[in-house]
């Protein structure tokens, strides 16, 4: 008779999660797999022989892959990718700094705060109240020739530096403003769980405070770092707001700015969405070696976690 009983609560639960599922899944689809769908239409579709314009294909058995292997070779040998290498160059620089900015900022907060840690998460989620693209305006305004900026360099007897002249350092500056943030928070949340009766019992058997922190602590959140570097270098890697703002010039242009251009401005549009097939399978790349490490590192720990 329990087991009569116990069958249909378990058919019940079992329907629970899938119903609970179906309206992210339904979402995902609705936002990224038909969108999606749609790029792989125009990369692997004709061309208008008049205007020139991007033809879809949506029949995956007439799909002609000759705009993507033209855009592949200009990103291995041509102009392209000295692009794609300048952003990843920019992104490497970029999590380097948000790593000297966040990581302190995060350890702070998760370990030292104590009463104030609510004001603080609060303030370190602020910057998301406000949209991006105003963030970046106002970097523009504050870097502008008689911005506020250059008005405290020359404070302290420098000339005013013409900052959004096409510098690299503008640019990847703005990049650790725009998205330091996104490494924070889950950097903050994996601080946040580090056991400290490792860190005491680090400190008893008597090393100091930066032996502490290079030996134990920084070991014990490699996963939060690795979580906060793909968090933030993925959005920063398809970036081309900071780019065209801060800079505008083609010698500090990102793969997005390439990106956008080609599905804006221009009338290649299938090299357009080639780029970005072409992007999506690095960073699926990135992804997947981010998961794997993720995966071991559960597994080091045992069933018990």
């Amino acid at each position: 008779m329990a087991e009569a009983v116990r069958l249909p609560r378990a058919g019940r639960t079992w329907l629970l999660w899938p119903a609970l599922a179906t309206p992210g899944v339904a979402w995902l689809v609705v936002l990224f797999a038909v969108p999606f769908y749609g790029v792989l239409a125009v990369a692997f579709g004709g061309v208008d022989p008049i205007f020139g314009n991007a033809v879809p294909v949506w029949n995956p058995l007439q799909w002609e892959f000759t705009s993507f292997t033209e855009t592949l070779e200009r990103v291995v040998s041509a102009n392209l990718g000295r692009v794609l290498v300048r952003t990843f160059v920019y992104v490497v620089a970029a999590l380097a700094v948000c790593f000297l900015i966040g990581f302190p900022v995060a350890y702070y907060v998760a370990r030292l705060s104590g009463r104030h840690r609510g004001l603080l998460l609060a303030l370190l989620l602020a910057p998301f109240w406000i949209s991006y693209l105003m963030r970046m305006l106002a970097w523009v305004n504050l870097l502008q020739p008689d911005g506020y900026v250059n008005d405290v360099v020359s404070l302290f007897g420098f000339e005013r530096v013409a900052w959004l002249d096409g510098r690299a350092v503008t640019v990847v500056l703005g990049l650790v403003y725009g998205y330091v943030p996104f490494f924070v928070l889950p950097l903050y949340a994996a601080l946040d769980r580090l056991d400290q009766r490792v860190i005491e019992a680090s400190h008893d058997l008597g090393m100091g405070r930066f032996a502490t922190f290079v030996r134990v602590t920084l070991p014990m959140s490699r996963q939060g770092l690795l979580a906060a570097a793909v968090l933030t270098a993925l959005p920063m890697t398809g970036d081309y707001y900071t780019a065209d703002l801060l800079s505008g010039a083609p010698r500090t242009s990102m793969i997005g700015n390439q990106i956008e251009f080609y599905l804006f401005r221009g009338s290649q549009k299938a090299a357009g969405a080639s780029l970005v097939l072409i992007l999506s399978a690095l960073l699926v790349v990135f992804m997947y070696l981010y998961l794997r490490s993720v995966d071991r590192a559960s597994r080091d720990l045992g069933p018990t976690g």
